[in-house]
C-alpha cells in the first residue's frame, strides 16, 4: 500500500509538472512573438542566419506545449508507452536547450559580426531597395539610432556623402533641415548596433530566468516520469 500511495503521489506530480510545462510553453510562445514584433525591422535588415532566434524560441514553445499535453495524457491514462515517450522527448529537448545555450555563447561574437555586416549592407542598399529602406528607417526610429556605429557612418555612403546628409529617420526632431549637416544636436548619435545590443542585454535577464525555470522543471519532470514508468511497469495500481 505504501508503494501504491507513493505512485499515486508521483502520478499527481507528473500531471502537475506537465501543467507547469504547458504554462512554460505558452510563456516561450509569448516571448518569441514579443521578440519577433519588437525586433521586426532589425530582422528585416538581417540575414536569415542571424534573425532566426525569435522563431526558434517560438518553435520551442510550441513543441513544449504539445509535449506537456502528451505527458498529461500519459500520466492520467497510466500509459507506459506515452510516459516513456514523454520522458525521452523531454530529455532530448533539455539536451537541445543546453547545446543551443553553449552554441550561442561560443558564437556570440560571430553573430554580432554578422549583424554588423547585414546593417552595413542595408545602408549601402538604402534608397535602392524600397522594403529595405523602409525597414532601416523604422529601425532607426524605433531604436533611436543612426548608422551602424554612429551617425557618421552615413558619410561613407556616396548618396549621402555628396550632400553631407543622413536619412530623415535619424532626426531627433523632424524638421525640414534636420538631416542636413548632421550633428549630435540634430540627429541620434548612437549607432543601431549598439542600441540593439543594449535592448538585448536589457531583456536577456527575462529570457534567462524563463530558460532556467523551464530547465529546472524539465529535470524534475524527467525524474518523476521515470519513477512513474517504473511503477507502471512493475504492475502497481496507481489509480
Amino acid at each position: 500500500m505504501a508503494v501504491e500511495g507513493g505512485m499515486k503521489c508521483v502520478k499527481f506530480l507528473v500531471f502537475i509538472f506537465n501543467f507547469i510545462f504547458w504554462v512554460c510553453g505558452v510563456a516561450l510562445i509569448a516571448i518569441g512573438i514579443y521578440a519577433q514584433v519588437a525586433l521586426n525591422r532589425a530582422l528585416v535588415v538581417s540575414s536569415s542566419s542571424t534573425s532566426s532566434s525569435p522563431v526558434a524560441i517560438l518553435v520551442l514553445g510550441v513543441i513544449i506545449f504539445f509535449i506537456s499535453f502528451f505527458g498529461c495524457c500519459g500520466a492520467w491514462k497510466e500509459s507506459y508507452c506515452m510516459v516513456t515517450t514523454f520522458a525521452i522527448l523531454l530529455s532530448i529537448i533539455f539536451l537541445v536547450e543546453i547545446a543551443a545555450a553553449i552554441t550561442g555563447y561560443v558564437f556570440k561574437d560571430k553573430i554580432r559580426s554578422a549583424v554588423e555586416r547585414d546593417l552595413w549592407d542595408a545602408m549601402h542598399k538604402y534608397g535602392k531597395d524600397k522594403p529595405l529602406t523602409v525597414a532601416v528607417d523604422e529601425l532607426q526610429r524605433d531604436f533611436t539610432c543612426c548608422g551602424v556605429n554612429n551617425y557618421t557612418d552615413w558619410a561613407t555612403i556616396e548618396s549621402f556623402m555628396v550632400n553631407d546628409t543622413v536619412p530623415r529617420s535619424c532626426c531627433r526632431v523632424n524638421t525640414t533641415s534636420c538631416n542636413i549637416h548632421p550633428s549630435p544636436a540634430t540627429v541620434y548619435e548612437k549607432g543601431c548596433l549598439q542600441s540593439m545590443e543594449a535592448w538585448m542585454k536589457k531583456n536577456i535577464v527575462t529570457v534567462a530566468a524563463v530558460a532556467l525555470g523551464i530547465a529546472f522543471f524539465e529535470i524534475l519532470g524527467i525524474i518523476f516520469a521515470c519513477c512513474l514508468m517504473k511503477g507502471i511497469r512493475s504492475g502497481y495500481e496507481v489509480m
